[in-house]
Parts: structure tokens; C-alpha cells; sequence
């Protein structure tokens, strides 16, 4: 078989040809990192004004704020990617979901919090400043992929929480997630800044770049809550490269 032909080579064509090769490099170095210590970089985005041209829906489906008896309903139906624990906690938590349904289907759906929510791994919790909304956990079933229902979704939620004095909605995408960070683009949201998660001898580690100062925009850890220092993503000397394991993970 030739190179060329490897699925691994294939599949890196393909990402070369979606997205460019500033994001393959981006991509291959995440991995590299990740062979060695996982890592992730959290893309902060903002949006603060709904575009009128994901206001409407298609007319056979029904938008709106489900209530804890539907989404505990919908929860029996493990495509809905909704565990009954997960919607305890969630609203719990006071946080809301503005769905799209068709009929008694659950065709797209996102959730929304106004206070610190919890993220993967489960020992990190995200917070943001007050005023604004918290967009995750966003769903499109398979069958109902392609109408941008997300996005309407997403953008009628926006729109509800602008009308009740809120200053927009805040959300992360991670860097290596390049279709959702299109489709974000899209729909009218700006990159902020980004916060980088490195997980070392069972403690997770963050840090949050200037930008997200302005959203108050940052990730701490149940298990060790003090953010990583600037200094420990540089380099490190070459001297000392023989004893110290460096390493940057997944995005």
C-alpha cells in the first residue's frame, strides 16, 4: 500500500483541504502533545446580537424552554444524549434548555446557565462574568442535521436572554474542533480568547490569555484551583529537557 493511500494520510488531506495548513499544523502539534500529557485549549467565543436570519423556523416544529417534566420524559430516550442524572444536576444548577422539537420528537436542542457549570473533566468548573449566559452542550439529531437548527435554536435563546437584560451569550469551542468553530463563526460569534487545560500527576492545571479578562472568562479545578503561571507554558531550557516530561495535550 502507498503512503498515500493510509487512512491517517488521507483523513490529514482532507483536513488540509477543509481547513488549511495552519490548522493541520495545529492539529498534528496538539496530538504530539497529547502522546506525552493531555492537553486541550478551550476556544472563549461571544456573541451579542442575534442575526434576524436565524430567527425563523421551519413551521412544522415547535421552539421553546422545555420544562423539567418534558426533559426528564426525553431523558427515557437515550438518543437524546440526556441522562436523567445529567438534567438533575443541570437544573439543579438553575440552568435552562431552549429546544426544537417535531412533535413528540426531540429534534435539536442547547442548554444555558448563568452561574459556574461544571465541564469535562468533571473536576473543572467554568466560570464568566455576571450578565452574561453560559450556551452548552449543543444537540441536532441525525435526521434533522443540515436545517440549521442549531442555529436557530441558539439564536432564538439569545435573543430571549437579550430581551430579559442579558449582554450576550458566552461558549468555548476546542481549537482542534474546526467545523464547530465555523459554524460559530457563522452564526455571528467572536473568538475572546482561549484557556489551556494541562492535566500532570492527576491535577489539572489552566491559564487564561488576556482576552478572556474582559468575560472574566476562566476554568478552575476542584482538585488544585490555582491557575497555571504564564512562565510554565514556555519552553524548557535545553538543559534540562533530560529530567522534566513537557508535554501539551489534545485541543
Amino acid at each position: 500500500m502507498r503512503i498515500a493511500d493510509l487512512p491517517i494520510v488521507q483523513k490529514a488531506f482532507r483536513r488540509l483541504q477543509r481547513h488549511g495548513a495552519a490548522a493541520l499544523a495545529h492539529f498534528i502539534c496538539l496530538k504530539a502533545i497529547n502522546r506525552v500529557v493531555p492537553f486541550k485549549i478551550l476556544r472563549g467565543v461571544h456573541v451579542a446580537k442575534a442575526d434576524a436570519a436565524f430567527l425563523d423556523y421551519p413551521p412544522a416544529y415547535t421552539p421553546s424552554f422545555l420544562s423539567p417534566r418534558a426533559l426528564r420524559e426525553f431523558s427515557a430516550d437515550p438518543g437524546t444524549e440526556m441522562s436523567r442524572a445529567f438534567i438533575d444536576d443541570a437544573l439543579r444548577n438553575g440552568d435552562e434548555c431552549y429546544a426544537i422539537c417535531d412533535g413528540d420528537t426531540l429534534a435539536a436542542y442547547g442548554w444555558y446557565s448563568t452561574r459556574p457549570t461544571p465541564i469535562d473533566p468533571s473536576e473543572l468548573t467554568l466560570h464568566f462574568a455576571d450578565g452574561y449566559v453560559y450556551m452548552y452542550k449543543g444537540f441536532t439529531g441525525k435526521r434533522y442535521r443540515g436545517q440549521r437548527l442549531h442555529a436557530i435554536g441558539m439564536t432564538r435563546a439569545l435573543q430571549h436572554y437579550l430581551d430579559t437584560g442579558y449582554r450576550g451569550i458566552v461558549s468555548y469551542v476546542e481549537s482542534t474542533n474546526f467545523d464547530s468553530l465555523k459554524s460559530c463563526f457563522r452564526m455571528g460569534y467572536d473568538v475572546f480568547g482561549s484557556v489551556y487545560v494541562l492535566e500532570l500527576f492527576g491535577h489539572s492545571f489552566t491559564f487564561s490569555s488576556p482576552g478572556c479578562k474582559a468575560f472574566d472568562f476562566r476554568v478552575t479545578s476542584t482538585a488544585r484551583p490555582e491557575p497555571l503561571s504564564p512562565t510554565a507554558l514556555q519552553p524548557v531550557p535545553l538543559e534540562r529537557r533530560r529530567t522534566s516530561r513537557e508535554g501539551v495535550t489534545r485541543a
